[in-house]
């Protein structure tokens, strides 16, 4: 299933990106059923080295995840960063600690002057695939 955002949500992930390098950043995304994006959540990177990898905040992770279920949201999609990527791809970590197989993981790559923002299904059996997502503006909601 095709994943939604709006311009907003991908501008709120790249300026979170931005924010983090060199570090990587990660954070959650809340929506509908139907795969539409809500709401973009930060988490703080707690990796012992968060220039290579990530691992988000456990309390940062309690509060999204319980006001995803006040607003009822779901998990939809984990986003981190790799900021030196031109073309990002998920690293053999990111493949070992994807321990949400329902979700799309998007993946934000500062290394060129334009980010790039890859979206991909993973899973530790059957390893990654690419995955489509599209963009509306703000207003198409």
């Amino acid at each position: 299933m095709t994943i939604n955002l709006t311009r907003k949500h991908i501008n709120q992930i790249i300026a979170h990106a931005r924010e983090a390098s060199p570090d990587e950043c990660c954070g959650l995304i809340g929506g509908t059923e139907d795969s539409a994006a809500r709401t973009v959540y930060r988490a703080r990177n707690v990796a012992a080295d968060p220039a290579v990898t990530y691992e988000a905040a456990p309390e940062d992770l309690f509060l999204a995840q319980r006001a995803m279920r006040e607003r009822g949201e779901q998990l939809i999609a984990i986003y981190h960063s790799h900021p030196r990527a031109t073309d990002p791809q998920p690293s053999q970590t990111d493949v070992r600690l994807a321990y949400y197989p329902s979700a799309v993981y998007f993946i934000v790559g500062l290394g060129s002057e334009e980010p790039c923002v890859r979206a991909f299904r993973i899973s530790e059996q059957e390893g990654w695939e690419s995955s489509e997502y599209r963009v509306t503006d703000d207003l198409d909601q």
